[in-house]
C-alpha cells in the first residue's frame, strides 16, 4: 500500500508575487505586520483581517496577494528563502578577493541562521505547519536552490587548499540544513546553537583540507 503524502491545501499559496516597487513595498509591509502579530499572539492570532489592520491596508488589498493565512505563511517562508539566497550571494559568492575561510564562515553563519541579523525572523512553529503549505516538490526546489548556492560559494573560492567535489558540497549543505531544521524543532538554546554552528564550520573547513577521495 502506498504511503499517504501530506498535500498542501490548494489555496495555500500566494496569488502573485510583486514585481513593481509599490507592490513590493506593500507586500513587505504585510510580512512585517504578520511577524509582529505572530510575535505577540502566535499562529492562532493570525487572521487576514488582523494583518490588514496591522498593516494599515484594506482587506481587499491583502487578498490581491494572499487569499488566506496559509497563503500568507507560504509567501513569508518563500520570502525568507529568497533573502537567505540573496545574502549568500552577496556575502559569500560575489566578493572578489574574499579569502576562502571568510566565504565558508559567511555561508555557514547564514545557513545556520546564527548571528545573522540580515535574515528575516523565523519561528520553529512554522516548520510544524509545513504540511499545510508545502508539497514534496517545494522541498525539492529549495534543496536544489540551496545546493546550487553552496556549490557557487566553493567555486568562487579560488584559494582553497583542495576543491571538494560537488557531491561533497551538497552533502555538507544537507548536513547543515537538515540539522538546522531539527535543531529548531528541538528548541536548542542560543549556546547549543552556537556550538553546533561552530562545529559545522569546522566540518566544512575540514572538507577542503584533504584531496577529494582521501
Amino acid at each position: 500500500m502506498a504511503s499517504a503524502k501530506p498535500v498542501a491545501h490548494p489555496s495555500a499559496k500566494p496569488l502573485k508575487r510583486p514585481s513593481q516597487a509599490r507592490a513590493k513595498f506593500t507586500v513587505q509591509a504585510i510580512y512585517d505586520a504578520f511577524v509582529r502579530i505572530w510575535q505577540r499572539e502566535g499562529w492562532s492570532g493570525i487572521t487576514t483581517r488582523a494583518v490588514a489592520l496591522e498593516t494599515g491596508i484594506a482587506v481587499g488589498t491583502l487578498y490581491d496577494y494572499f487569499p488566506n493565512k496559509e497563503a500568507l505563511l507560504s509567501g513569508y517562508v518563500r520570502h525568507c528563502m529568497d533573502v537567505l539566497l540573496q545574502a549568500i550571494a552577496r556575502e559569500a559568492i560575489e566578493p572578489v578577493s574574499l579569502p576562502w575561510q571568510r566565504r565558508i564562515h559567511h555561508l555557514v553563519r547564514l545557513a545556520c541562521g546564527v548571528q545573522a541579523p540580515e535574515l528575516p525572523w523565523f519561528h520553529p512553529d512554522m516548520l510544524m505547519l509545513e504540511a499545510r503549505i508545502a508539497e514534496p516538490r517545494h522541498h525539492r526546489w529549495v534543496h536544489e536552490e540551496l545546493s546550487a548556492a553552496w556549490i557557487k560559494v566553493f567555486a568562487a573560492s579560488n584559494d582553497l587548499p583542495h576543491r571538494p567535489t560537488d557531491d561533497t558540497v551538497v552533502a555538507l549543505h544537507l548536513a547543515v540544513w537538515g540539522a538546522r531544521r531539527y535543531g529548531m524543532l528541538l528548541a536548542l538554546d542560543a549556546q547549543e546553537t552556537n556550538r553546533w554552528a561552530q562545529a559545522m564550520e569546522r566540518l566544512c573547513r575540514a572538507a577542503v583540507q584533504v584531496p577529494p577521495g582521501d
